[in-house]
């Protein structure tokens, strides 16, 4: 197989050319439509314009922008030219946006529109390797004056020119690329630290699309829709390897704020999201639910019941009976037929979850409703995904089985190792880190796992976040977590109990649910830190830990809870990119909170920095309670 991700466009623009969408972006209100052709034609342009520019046989470009067409023009056509591309995450700040133009040598960064270009010219001075910035949407640069700045289209034509000069060219790069060229720097979340630039090669990111097509195949005719930052592996793996692969069409929303009014429009057949995005579909139907007419309640009340059956009976691998077949078509019919309407999910086939652990209450509510919701399990070292659940094999508790050509085992220390095609080919510019992840030729995932007798991988929780109280008890935070973000009033917890007595949580309260439920019981309240404070907000939130403290061993359950005062935020450094906790980080900042729950105090004052999203810093002085939460 001497297959490149360009090799594939290629391919597929001289078997489709412009019979076949490749890609469609919502602009202006309406789907514009892109062949397999126009696809290859405007990598193409791009990759020899970048050449014309000075661009080389290994060079890197970076990416920094939301998920759109031109982001994957940019990437295919740095990897035509045999270079390297690098994402950033749209919403990056600055500092952050430095660190991997810099880390991973970037001479070209291609930028979306004006706030992302500002970012990078804040930071310029200190990218002494930078040597062009290529900007997509110009509007509000009319006077900008920065001799590195230039339009993407530009670019382009700068290419079409050097096609006439020297025709064949493109073609000839794309003969020169191996499988086993570096396609991209993909950079870790960095939960607990810098992040690091997994080098991914062509052979990589195509073995794993291969292998999963083995599992679930997808088909020319499939819509799949891009929405997830594609700096993330996951959304990687969906829009670039697996759509080259197999052909379908990739759909790009019209903004962050549509995406799922465009995911109704475009109905997809593979999705892939992690935890967040079904939690967030989730809590709007209990939102919804509650806000319903009494007969709509009513509906509801008969009908998830059945659906909750019905999937029980399915995981558990049971024959369904006749009469129950009649009142899931009935409960299909009256609520999970609009349900599925409403979220877009009508017409998906292959539906995964992954990037972190989804809770099962949120997992048995999308099988009940008819989405055939699957756990994956991977990392960005192995190219996306090395383990799925298969149709009719799904474990609540498991992550299912290998794709083919992929073995798992767990080591004698209990963490799960890999090995495939697809593990990457180390850590740029860190060999240390390499030797250590690589170690005996195996990849070390960092995860604890133990493997079923069904084969089954089961994940626990991160190696260094498995907890023990004082007494001895070993529990997973993630597990207790995920259990508290069912509720539709939580948007985050973190689980505190190393070498403690008992188990306590930071709550962040969803403040679109919580502060609606306010409106509903006459409580006023003027900003998030007043209503997270509100003695009704706490016995809301204190029934919702009993409820999970109903499901846990006697020794895992939370004894003390406090609100905290803000969102936890990705710009704090208290969540990574992907949205995953940052847990030692977290435990720092808010250390005295912690230390109040094991002090035995019932409330304690704070004083803290609070950044807001236009810059401003604001001396934030509250008084945060303790809550007790009641046996029962």
């Amino acid at each position: 197989m001497n297959l490149t991700l360009p090799k594939l466009l290629a391919q597929n623009a001289k078997k489709f050319g412009d019979k076949k969408i490749a890609i469609r972006e919502k602009e202006f209100g309406i789907w514009q439509e892109v062949t397999w052709k126009a696809y290859y034609e405007n990598v193409k342009a791009l990759s020899l314009g970048l050449i014309s520019l000075g661009f080389e046989r290994g060079d890197t470009i970076a990416i920094l922008g939301d998920n759109r067409p031109e982001w994957i023009y940019t990437e295919l056509a740095a990897q035509a030219a045999g270079g390297i591309s690098a994402g950033i995450y749209p919403d990056s700040l600055p500092e952050q946006v430095q660190y991997i133009t810099d880390h991973s040598d970037a001479k070209f960064i291609m930028v979306e529109d004006q706030e992302q270009t500002d970012k990078v010219l804040e930071v310029k001075d200190r990218l002494p390797k930078l040597k062009k910035i290529i900007v997509d949407d110009w509007k509000g640069l009319r006077h900008y004056r920065d001799p590195a700045l230039i339009d993407f289209k530009q670019v382009q034509e700068l290419g079409r020119e050097l096609e006439r000069k020297a025709p064949g060219l493109f073609e000839e790069n794309l003969e020169k690329g191996s499988p086993e060229d570096v396609a991209i720097l993909c950079y870790t979340s960095g939960t607990t630290g810098f992040p690091k630039g997994a080098m991914l090669c062509h052979r990589n990111l195509i073995s794993m699309a291969m292998n999963l097509d083995q599992v679930d195949p997808a088909y020319e005719t499939d819509n799949f829709v891009s929405f997830l930052p594609l700096p993330w592996i996951g959304e990687q793996m969906m829009s670039v390897s697996w759509a080259l692969v197999k052909g379908f069409t990739v759909n790009f929303p019209e903004s962050v704020d549509t995406v799922r009014e465009n995911i109704r429009e475009i109905g997809p057949h593979l999705m892939f999201a992690p935890p967040r995005i079904w939690e967030k579909m989730c809590s709007d139907y209990q939102v919804r639910i509650q806000d319903a007419s009494w007969l709509k309640r009513k509906v509801a009340q008969f009908c998830m019941p059945i659906g909750m059956k019905v999937a029980d009976m399915k995981l558990q691998k049971k024959v369904i009976p006749l009469h129950w077949k009649a009142l899931y078509a009935l409960a299909h019919f009256f609520l999970f037929r609009a349900l599925k309407d409403r979220f877009g999910l009508t017409f998906l086939r292959n539906v995964y979850t992954g990037g972190a652990a989804l809770g099962p209450d949120i997992f048995k509510f999308f099988q009940a409703i008819g989405v055939r919701i699957k756990q994956i399990y991977g990392q960005t070292e192995i190219a996306g995904i090395s383990v799925v659940h298969r149709n009719d094999d799904i474990k609540l508790e498991t992550v299912g089985l290998p794709i083919p050509n992929t073995e798992i085992r767990i080591s004698d220390t209990g963490e799960i190792l890999s090995r495939s095609p697809s593990v990457f080919l180390g850590y740029y510019k860190d060999p240390e880190a390499t030797a250590k992840t690589l170690a005996g030729g195996w990849l070390h995932s960092g995860d604890a796992g133990l493997i079923d007798e069904d084969g089954h991988l089961v994940v626990i929780d991160r190696l260094k976040d498995v907890m023990q109280l004082t007494e001895g008890t070993k529990f997973s935070p993630q597990f207790i977590e995920n259990k508290l973000k069912y509720s539709p009033y939580i948007a985050e917890a973190v689980i505190i109990g190393k070498g403690r007595p008992y188990i306590t949580a930071l709550i962040n309260m969803d403040m679109a649910n919580t502060g609606k439920w306010a409106e509903d019981h006459r409580i006023t309240y003027t900003t998030f830190t007043d209503l997270s404070q509100k003695p009704e907000v706490y016995r809301l939130i204190e029934e919702e830990i009993k409820r999970v403290n109903r499901e846990l061993p006697k020794a895992a359950r939370i004894h003390k809870f406090v609100m905290l005062y803000k969102e936890l935020d990705a710009d704090d450094d208290e969540l990574t990119r992907t949205r995953k906790l940052r847990r030692s980080f977290i435990e720092t900042r808010y250390k005295p909170l912690i230390e109040a729950m094991y002090e035995d105090r019932s409330e304690i004052q704070v004083e803290a920095e609070v950044k807001y999203r236009d810059g401003r810093e604001v001396l934030l002085q509250t008084v945060i309670k303790v809550g007790v939460v009641e046996e029962g």
